[in-house]
């Protein structure tokens, strides 16, 4: 899909030729003699439409207008979250109906947040899995023009955008591929093009690798399948030499049966959206490609399947982290933290600035947040808020979650320094204290997405998050960075 940011008022988007014309109204819209502000006035006036935020009001062919529709929708106050629920709604809604090329008019108070909204709205959508389907649809929207009241002065928010738009497509693609595509070495395949095709240094490395590192976790969870584990070493050199970095670590359970812990049949098909950690990860860097910000990043992805057999790992089995520290397996199905934890140690010879994880780790943190917040959970109070401030203005939100020493009681054990779980209560809670351990060395934040990272039922697919929230807070972390060089921003498929 192709986007463009052009400085349009209400004259101008009524002369631009489209297939479809959507503006904008919010609260603050006062009528004007151009034919759309005169139609949204009238329509306004005789209360045939409302400025109420899900409020939407068609017209076919008005005169005056080159569009070929009009759908005027209310904004409410203009806010950012606003003007996303709207546009996808809208976008929605005319997916199916020829549409090729679509402007979207903001008002001219828009804030640079409700530009990315926009655009980021748009491409949520009008996104279609078609990879696996043997006559795909292909998706009809082509062009589509975002109309502000001064583009030189939001070209930024639109690039950057525009990138989070392309990262978050690519990592609910990487999602919604059926586990028997999306393997470990799918992964490790995917990795290898972002760094080919974006400057990226790569290194993927496979079991004899992983074995000399010494993560016998990580290892004792790939052991059940034939899949050939896999460790991606991704990292986006754009900030000064020697600047610490931002390590993000991605959980790539690319299939979670549970293990010897076996799982219930319904649903397990969904388990596949078990590597969302690492989809994010890469979708992440796939928008790093795009903006190419003067930071640097590293992108840890440790990727198995999670499946039972002769030689897969069995509760009451104790095995040795990287870290040295040894584990006791009580249940196979807490599989991901054995994985990440030796990631987290690996994490150490970057000297990062700040290391999150991201992982579908627990069932709890869905009981506990639902499907609207990913868990926070931090040791670090300024990384902490940085995150909840970027998952705020990505609209991607997240909450902070305990982290009290008292909660790390029931990971005791007998037989090993750690438990790998604790009892039911504050499972999302244990999970991370259980992860904390391996993460002493610097500033480290999880986010437990379990609630977040996909949908079920009749809109079931992967959402993409948390990578508008990771980018934007990269991106804060990048205005604040020691400069290299002026930041390499690539234009193609918008202006």
């Amino acid at each position: 899909m192709d986007f463009e940011l052009k400085t349009l008022d209400a004259a101008g988007a009524a002369r631009e030729k489209c297939d479809a014309l959507l503006l904008l109204v919010g609260d603050a819209f006062k009528p004007g003699k151009d034919p759309l502000a005169r139609l949204a006035g009238e329509a306004l006036k005789a209360g045939h439409f409302e400025t109420k935020a899900g409020k939407t009001l068609q017209a076919y062919r008005p005169e005056g207008v080159a569009a070929a529709r009009v759908v005027f929708a209310g904004i409410g106050d203009g806010s950012p979250r606003r003007v996303h629920a709207a546009v996808q709604s809208v976008v929605a809604s005319l997916r199916t109906a020829g549409v090729r090329r679509l402007v979207v008019s903001l008002p001219a108070e828009a804030p640079q947040a409700a530009v990315r909204a926009a655009v980021v709205a748009v491409a949520e959508a009008s996104y279609v899995f078609v990879a696996t389907k043997s006559k795909p649809e292909g998706r009809e929207l082509e062009k589509v023009i975002v109309g502000v009241a001064d583009a030189s002065g939001q070209r930024e928010a639109f690039e950057n955008a525009c990138g989070a738009a392309v990262g978050i497509e690519y990592a609910r693609e990487l999602a919604n591929l059926p586990p028997n595509h999306a393997t470990p070495t799918r992964l490790g395949e995917e990795a290898k093009k972002l760094a080919k095709a974006h400057g990226f240094a790569c290194e993927v490395m496979g079991p004899k690798e992983i074995e000399k590192l010494g993560m016998g976790s990580f290892l004792a969870v790939a052991r059940g399948s034939e899949q050939p584990p896999r460790f991606i070493v991704l990292q986006h050199k754009g900030g000064a030499a020697g600047e610490p970095p931002v390590v993000l670590v991605g959980k790539g359970i690319t299939f979670d049966s549970g293990g010897i812990s076996i799982k219930p049949a319904p649903e397990m098909d969904e388990m596949k959206f078990d590597m969302g950690g690492a989809a994010s990860v890469l979708g992440t860097f796939r928008a790093l490609g795009e903006i190419q910000p003067a930071i640097n990043v590293v992108g840890l992805i440790p990727s198995c399947e999670n499946l039972p057999d002769g030689k897969a790992v069995k509760p009451g089995d104790v095995v040795r982290s990287m870290s040295g520290q040894t584990i006791e397996i009580l249940n196979t199905d807490a599989e991901g933290r054995l994985i990440l934890c030796d990631a987290l140690t690996y994490a150490e010879r970057f000297k990062p600035r700040a290391v999150i994880d991201i992982a579908t780790l627990t069932g709890a943190c869905v009981i506990a947040l639902g499907h609207v917040r990913s868990g926070l959970f931090a040791t670090d109070d300024a990384l902490a808020e940085a995150l909840f401030a970027a998952g705020e203005a990505a609209q991607d939100p997240c909450w902070r979650m305990p982290l009290d020493d008292e909660y790390a009681e029931g990971l005791k054990t007998h037989f090993a320094d750690v438990a790998n779980v604790a009892g039911r209560p504050a499972g999302s809670v244990t999970a991370a204290k259980f992860l904390q351990r391996f993460a002493t060395r610097y500033p480290w934040a999880h986010l437990d997405i379990a609630g977040t990272a996909w949908k079920s039922g009749g809109a079931k697919g992967g959402t993409g998050r948390p990578v508008g929230l990771l980018l934007q807070y990269i991106l804060g972390q990048a205005a604040s960075a020691p400069a290299k060089a002026p930041a390499r921003r690539k234009a193609a498929a918008r202006k």
